[in-house]
């Protein structure tokens, strides 16, 4: 793999974007670890309360770090995410003095990526892929301590609720990876199936762009469904990705409402920080704009409120327990199509728990 991609580049990158993009706020590391501690664990029972899902794996794990740490963290996520990709590609490459332009000209570019989301990001719930190695960072909650208090002190946000209300989405997520007992499996498979068979061909990636140019040309935006990965993958990865998306969309979706909803009673300020956050993702311009493309970050944004729409409109029909539905099996899941057009979703499940008996 490291033939493939300077990960030592990949770190030092990003720390550079990062400072480039303004200074981390500062804060006391400890103070912040004891109070994520503390309402990480509240967030659980706020949301085990609010949607009977509890997880199986033990209480939820908080972890406060700055940029780097959150870097360090994802280039472990980003080395398991593509290795099946790199193996392939690593023998194609060229000997010699290319071979290091390559792994340099990658890593800069990976390192641009993670910087930039560096920059961004509050809260995480990492699912790493591979259980045997570093089982310390497995199944974590990170918290970004910088972004967080620049966050509240630029809003005026009050601490111990917005970092309650941050944790309510974590726990959620990882309520639903470790509380739905074949949710982790299958969102892994579908990984594999999308990623881990895409042909990393450098001539078909020229082609995609050549391709994706002219789209532009027409006045479409071939971005807009999953970034680059869309633009390399053949039918059947397609296939795949648009599985990962729908399930992307009901559970970012499900994040932010279980978040509200938990959040209205126990977090007086709830309703404020989801307005100024959904402001916030959306007010990149420019080249912060191409780049959420690029790497699939903008079809990531519209999830969120393409998952929420499609609960509202199921709850709407059936309530909390049509829509509970969705954690009986993978089968039981929408499809893109039915996550932006709910009534078919119902159609379906009501039909087959008919024939169920």
């Amino acid at each position: 793999m490291s033939e493939a991609i300077s990960w030592d580049v990949v770190q030092r990158v990003a720390a550079r974007v990062a400072d480039a993009m303004g200074p981390s706020e500062d804060y006391h590391s400890a103070a912040l670890q004891s109070h994520f501690d503390e309402l990480t664990a509240q967030a659980e029972d706020l949301v085990g309360a609010a949607t009977g899902l509890r997880s199986l794996a033990g209480p939820a794990r908080a972890r406060v770090t700055d940029r780097a740490g959150w870097v360090t963290a994802n280039v472990a996520s980003f080395q398991r995410l593509l290795r099946p990709v790199i193996d392939r590609l690593a023998p194609r490459l060229p000997g010699g003095p290319l071979a290091s332009v390559g792994r340099v000209a990658a890593g800069v570019q990976v390192g641009t990526i993670l910087g930039w989301m560096s920059t961004r990001v509050l809260g995480q719930y990492d699912l790493l892929l591979v259980e045997e190695e570093r089982p310390e960072d497995q199944d974590m909650l990170y918290f970004v301590g910088p972004n967080i208090v620049g966050l509240e002190k630029r809003f005026g946000f009050p601490p111990k609720q917005f970092r309650l209300w941050l944790a309510l989405h974590e726990v959620t997520h990882r309520a639903q990876f470790t509380g739905v007992p074949w949710m982790r499996a299958h969102f892994l498979a579908l990984v594999e199936k999308g990623i881990g068979s895409i042909d990393p061909d450098p001539r078909r990636l020229l082609e995609a762009f050549k391709t994706a140019a002219g789209q532009i040309r027409e006045g479409t935006n071939p971005l807009a469904d999953g970034g680059l990965l869309n633009l390399v993958a053949g039918p059947e990865q397609r296939a795949a990705i648009g599985e990962l998306q729908s399930l992307m969309s009901l559970l970012e979706g499900h994040g932010d409402v279980v978040m509200d909803r938990a959040g209205a009673a126990a977090i007086p300020s709830a309703a404020r920080f989801s307005r100024v956050l959904k402001e916030r993702r959306n007010q990149a311009r420019g080249p912060a704009r191409l780049l959420q493309q690029l790497i699939g970050l903008e079809a990531k944004m519209r999830q969120y409120q393409e998952g929420e729409d499609f609960i509202a409109a199921v709850e709407a029909d059936g309530g909390m327990e049509l829509f509970d539905t969705v954690w009986r099996g993978p089968e039981w899941l929408p499809s893109l199509e039915e996550v932006r057009d709910p009534p078919r979703w119902v159609s379906r499940v009501r039909a087959a728990a008919a024939a169920q008996g």
